[in-house]
C-alpha cells in the first residue's frame, strides 16, 4: 500500500464503520475539492442550488446541513439568506470548511447521534453523504427528531440512472474514470475507489424512498437530477404526536 506524508492510505470499506469513514476523510479532505469538482464535470454548485431550492431555504429558516465536508452544500444554502449550521463527523473536513468559508457554523457530529434539540431545525438536508452512514435509517429518524413538524428533509445523493443506456455508461464512469482520475489528481486514490464501489452499491432511488418512510418521513418524493446520476428526495416531518 503506497504511503506518503500521511502515512497509509485509508479507505473504508462498504461496511461503513464510523472510524474508518472518518479517517478517510480526514486524509482527503484538504484536495477533497480539486478532485470532486473534476470527477463530477464541476457540477456540484448546481447540485446545491437545487438541494437548497428543495429544502425551502430562505431568509429566517434555520437548515442543519448533515455531512456537510468542507462546506459547498452549507455555503448553498447559507446563500439563501437561511441559517445554515454545517456537521460532519470528519474534523479534516470541517477544519477545511472553516477555511474556505470563514464564519460558517461548524459542529463536530455523528449523523446517528445529533447533539441539537427536537424540532430545532425548519429543514434538514445532507448531500452525497448518506450512502457512507453504516445505518441510514437510524440517520433518517435522527434528523426527523431535530426537524420541527411540518419541516423538511432534502436527500441529494448519486444513483444509477433507471434507463439502460444511461445506467451503463455512469456504471462504466464510475469502473474505469473515476480510478484513473483519482489516480492522477488524489493524494488517496483508494478513497475514490470507495466511492465508486459505494455509488454502485446504494440503493435504487425508489428504494431510498421506502427507507425515507420507514424512518418517519411522510409526503416522499424524489426527481433525477443530471439524467439520473443524482436524485433529491425529499421529505416531511410528520406533525408532533
Amino acid at each position: 500500500m503506497a504511503t506518503g506524508m500521511l502515512g497509509a492510505m485509508v479507505r473504508a470499506n462498504l461496511d461503513k464503520q464510523t472510524s474508518q469513514v472518518s479517517a478517510m476523510f480526514d486524509q482527503v479532505a484538504d484536495g477533497y475539492d480539486r478532485t470532486r469538482a473534476r470527477l463530477w464535470w464541476g457540477r456540484m454548485d448546481a447540485w446545491g442550488r437545487e438541494m437548497a431550492a428543495a429544502a425551502g431555504a430562505g431568509p429566517g429558516k434555520r437548515v442543519l446541513d448533515v455531512a456537510a465536508g468542507t462546506g459547498t452544500s452549507t455555503a448553498a444554502l447559507a446563500a439563501t439568506g437561511a441559517r445554515a449550521v454545517a456537521s460532519d463527523f470528519s474534523l479534516g473536513m470541517l477544519g477545511v470548511a472553516g477555511r474556505r468559508h470563514p464564519g460558517m457554523p461548524r459542529i463536530a457530529a455523528d449523523a446517528l447521534a445529533l447533539p441539537f434539540a427536537r424540532g430545532a431545525f425548519d429543514a434538514v438536508t445532507i448531500s452525497f453523504g448518506l450512502r457512507n452512514i453504516a445505518d441510514p435509517t437510524a440517520a433518517l429518524r435522527e434528523m426527523r427528531a431535530v426537524t420541527r413538524p411540518g419541516g423538511r428533509l432534502v436527500v441529494c445523493e448519486f444513483s444509477i440512472p433507471p434507463k439502460p443506456l444511461n445506467g451503463a455508461l455512469f456504471t462504466a464512469y464510475l469502473r474505469h474514470v473515476i480510478p484513473l482520475i483519482a489516480r492522477r489528481v488524489s493524494t488517496n486514490p483508494e478513497a475514490y475507489q470507495y466511492l465508486a464501489e459505494s455509488i454502485q452499491a446504494w440503493h435504487t432511488p425508489p428504494r431510498l424512498g421506502e427507507q425515507l418512510t420507514a424512518a418517519g418521513w411522510t409526503r416522499v418524493a424524489w426527481r433525477p437530477l443530471s439524467g439520473g446520476v443524482v436524485h433529491l428526495h425529499v421529505g416531511t416531518a410528520p406533525a408532533a404526536e
